[in-house]
């Protein structure tokens, strides 16, 4: 009885928990379930998403991004500057901002395949270059629209509507980053599902020696796989800049955190055992929830970060019993 209560839990224990958390705000405010707040919590959890999906990607290869905090907060001011400081064209601006994701990515790459630094110590090492690399490009200023520049003047370029759109604007009456959300998820769980490439980073993450001697070049799909979680921080970091219309210099720090956990709650949705798309899917929802919840209820903003560590210390130990019990 224990070890079917075991498995049930560990199978849709995270789904049970979202449910009920929904039904506990409902009931306490009637405007939590609605679509207006509905579309809010999903809007504030679509550049985390992003984030975190770049974070599944370099677990599912047995590997840790830590740099992506700071990609974001890269992306975020170099979008903004484009446009303030040099008026570059929209296209310019996101493209931009994309090959220097990419960039960091294949920085991490280098040192971890190459050079053969830890994961976890090569991307902290790039975590803090890359931070310290956009706060001497801003000189550790915001930018905003005609700013005042050090020497007196104020810059040129304004943050474009077309821009803003991107983080504020609605497509059939969706948000616009929800709907880039929604495409990500889809289209990453059909890459992991459906591709060679998606299959041989699952092979790799399962048994990396098992891997290289079947013929996978594992340094190449680890290359692939770092490269797409700069890609994917760059893609929250510009879509951070469009929300709130500004570049701030630390968009990101709190991200990290936010991206890991909802990565590793996922690890407990639908019993995977394992990073999956669908899952931090759905430990991203899980956390919006809780703030958008707490923040209805009144709840200090401080303590927001108690019950975000709970909630992951309750889905990593339900995971990791389930696991070792399997094992033996």
């Amino acid at each position: 009885m224990n070890n079917r209560l075991l498995q049930f839990s560990f199978k849709y224990g995270a789904i049970i928990f979202i449910g009920v958390v929904l039904l506990f705000f409902s009931l306490y405010n009637e405007y939590f379930f609605t679509y207006n707040n509905l579309a809010d919590i999903l809007r504030s959890i679509s550049i985390v998403t992003f984030v975190a999906i770049g974070v599944t990607i370099s677990l599912t290869v047995d590997g840790f991004d830590l740099s992506v905090g700071s990609t974001v907060s890269l992306a975020t001011v170099l979008s903004a500057t484009l446009m303030v400081w040099f008026q570059l064209p929209l296209v310019l601006v996101i493209v931009i901002p994309l090959i220097f994701g990419a960039i960091v990515g294949l920085i991490n790459a280098f040192l971890i395949v190459k050079i053969r630094i830890p994961d976890l110590l090569a991307t902290l090492a790039v975590m803090y270059i890359v931070s310290g690399v956009h706060k001497t490009y801003t000189k550790g200023y915001s930018i905003y629209s005609n700013m005042q520049m050090q020497d007196g003047t104020k810059a040129p370029g304004v943050m474009t509507k077309e821009f803003l759109w991107i983080g504020q604007g609605k497509l059939l009456g969706v948000p616009f980053p929800v709907v880039l959300m929604i495409i990500a998820v889809v289209a990453a769980h059909l890459f992991f599902k459906y591709t060679r490439l998606g299959r041989q980073m699952i092979m790799m993450g399962g048994n990396e020696e098992a891997a290289r001697l079947s013929g996978l070049r594992v340094k190449r799909v680890r290359t692939y796989a770092y490269v797409a979680s700069g890609v994917l921080a760059a893609i929250g970091g510009i879509l951070f800049a469009a929300r709130v219309g500004n570049g701030q210099v630390d968009a990101g720090s709190p991200m990290l955190m936010e991206a890991v956990a909802a990565v590793f709650v996922g690890y407990s949705v639908f019993g995977a055992g394992r990073p999956n798309i669908i899952g931090t899917f759905f430990g991203a929802i899980l956390i919006g929830v809780l703030v958008n919840g707490m923040t209805m209820l009144n709840v200090e903003y401080y303590t927001t970060d108690i019950i975000k560590g709970a909630v992951l210390v309750l889905a990593l130990a339900v995971t990791f019993i389930h696991l070792t019990r399997k094992k033996n």
